[in-house]
């Protein structure tokens, strides 16, 4: 009998959540319309983020990241596909050369009768091949960065 080679899949999805105290609108308006201030939150992790084309927080704009992942600089071109402020939800089509597709997706929850929220990371991706990983460190990188965000939001409070 013989067996199959089965192939690691080239396509996945990964999330995590993270519980924050901020209100969760104002978490949400830093990427939907103020994301050339989340690197005063995460210097270490953000560098900044230039809009190139359109406006912040409108479908269609594509916006640059400088980022640190592995200890690498990282630069990464995104294109917002989806905003829907009554769900603190953005959606971002990364143009990235290691993924044939790569969408992110953050999605901020108010927790139900007190403040803070939590954070949805959500990546949907497929690699070009199976020498690129799949993007957990990136999410790690968000992760991190949602903390410092939310800790910045609260000093402000």
């Amino acid at each position: 009998m013989a067996q199959a080679m089965l192939k690691p899949s080239l396509q996945g999805e990964i999330e995590a959540d993270v519980e924050i105290k901020a209100p969760a609108t104002k978490f949400y308006h830093m990427f939907a319309a103020r994301p050339q201030d989340l690197s005063k939150a995460s210097l270490e992790n953000l560098q900044g983020c230039r809009v190139l084309e359109g406006e912040m927080g409108k479908v269609g704009t594509l916006v640059t990241w400088n980022y640190v992942q592995d200890g690498k600089p990282m630069v990464a071109n995104e294109r917002i596909e989806a905003v829907e402020p009554k769900k603190n939800m953005i959606k971002f089509r990364d143009l990235m050369k290691e993924f044939k597709s790569f969408l992110c997706t953050i999605q901020v929850t108010p927790k139900q009768g007190g403040p803070g929220g939590v954070v949805n990371w959500r990546m949907e991706y497929e690699r070009i091949d199976e020498n690129v990983a799949p993007p957990e460190t990136l999410l790690q990188v968000c992760i991190k960065t949602s903390k410092e965000i939310d800790e910045m939001l609260m000093s402000k409070a």
